[in-house]
């Protein structure tokens, strides 16, 4: 199957092409950090000319954007399972994994940095990223409502910005990965009760 990137125009892209290209901007954020991160090294490792990257993608911190928000996709857990503690647990032991997958760390510090300076490219972070990832654990606090075993400590926008500043917090200003054991911490915390045994 192929596609257009949104907004572009141009012939469609190889799926093979583009998965290439996706792995190759983790792999090389991986070995030289965001800063010296090239759209020409994306190309080199995913063995496809500079021109098709640029054909698809603006700049790198596109490319990065978009690899992100696929594999938090495929890798972030959003399935029912019957119990928002289960999958209020899942989603953020799924969300802090992510975070140790080689080159995602380096690739979330430098798009927020990126996002910072740039205004358009913040528009796209936050719709294309940020707002992506809010809806994913959006889907499971409706569940949970829908349910009725949703707990009432705090509206869910603030139930979402606790989750997600404890990971930017630790990403940003910290070197301590988050633990098994801030999962359940946190989930106490958002008064999600422990799943019956």
């Amino acid at each position: 199957m192929t596609e257009t990137a949104p907004g572009r125009r141009g012939p469609k892209r190889s799926e093979q092409s583009r998965s290439a290209i996706l792995a190759a901007a983790f792999e090389v954020t991986a070995e030289v950090g965001y800063r010296a991160l090239t759209v020409e090294g994306i190309a080199l490792r995913a063995g496809v000319g500079k021109q098709t990257v640029y054909r698809w993608w603006p700049s790198k911190a596109d490319v990065l954007l978009e690899a992100l928000a696929v594999r938090a996709d495929v890798e972030v857990s959003v399935d029912d399972r019957g119990s928002y503690r289960v999958e209020l647990e899942e989603f953020c032991r799924d969300s802090f994994a992510l975070l140790s997958v080689p080159g995602v760390a380096a690739a979330l510090r430098g798009l927020m940095a990126e996002a910072q300076l740039g205004p358009d490219f913040g528009t796209r972070f936050r719709s294309g990223f940020l707002q992506r990832r809010r809806a994913a654990l959006a889907e499971v606090l409706r569940r949970a409502h829908e349910r009725g075993d949703a707990p009432h400590v705090a509206p869910d926008e603030l139930v979402t910005d606790l989750v997600f500043g404890a990971i930017w917090y630790r990403l940003l200003a910290t070197d301590r990965p988050l633990s098994e054991t801030d999962v359940s911490a946190l989930c106490d915390l958002l008064g999600a009760a422990p799943a019956a045994p």
